[in-house]
């Protein structure tokens, strides 16, 4: 199963990803490129670490969202690598309809909540604020509804009452580092 991955950030869920990958925990999965809105993003460093073609790839015109031009060189660029599946680990851009279309039932999302509770930006911060006991991550397919679309697996994280938003946060990160590789290598049947 070929993969793509797109990310904004550090990249630490692509790298939990790849870790994974090197250890043999991927499944019948392969990473085959990292693709970036940001030249300066993080993420771009782990492909000399792994092996892996990383590139910045320009979504410009529009600052939250792929659309128009920025839109039409992704789903190129995209198409090209001929994927099975592509890994929303970190992109901080809306999905439009045209390049969900393009790839339709490939596209999957890390979200830093148990949704449908606290979708969009700044989930962490929305659950520890709100009180609850319990917040987690999910992986969901993407779907034009932003963080809206089936959920493929979740994994829960204590709320305990000594945490700060940092602890939380770091508890959080960690989850997402053992769910999204574990649901990749579900989806390629390894």
């Amino acid at each position: 199963m070929r993969v793509v991955i797109l990310g904004s950030g550090r990249g630490s869920n692509a790298e939990a990803i790849l870790e994974a990958q090197r250890a043999g925990r991927l499944g019948r999965a392969q990473v085959g490129q990292i693709l970036s809105d940001r030249a300066d993003a993080g993420i771009l460093a782990l492909g000399p670490r792994f092996g892996v073609p990383a590139a910045f790839l320009d979504p410009a015109p529009f600052k939250t969202k792929l659309e128009g031009e920025g839109e039409a060189r992704y789903i190129a660029a995209i198409r090209a690598l001929a994927p099975d599946l592509i890994v929303l680990a970190g992109f901080m851009r809306v999905l439009k309809p045209g390049f969900l279309q393009a790839f339709a039932g490939k596209v999957i999302n890390l979200h830093p909540s148990l949704l449908p509770s606290f979708p969009g930006l700044d989930a962490i911060g929305q659950a520890f604020r709100r009180g609850v006991k319990i917040t987690g991550c999910t992986v969901h397919e993407v779907t034009p509804e932003v963080d809206g679309g089936p959920i493929l697996d979740q994994m829960a994280v204590r709320i305990e009452s000594d945490d700060t938003l940092e602890t939380l946060t770091a508890k959080v990160h960690a989850a997402e580092h053992a769910l999204l590789p574990a649901v990749i290598a579900r989806l390629s049947g390894g």
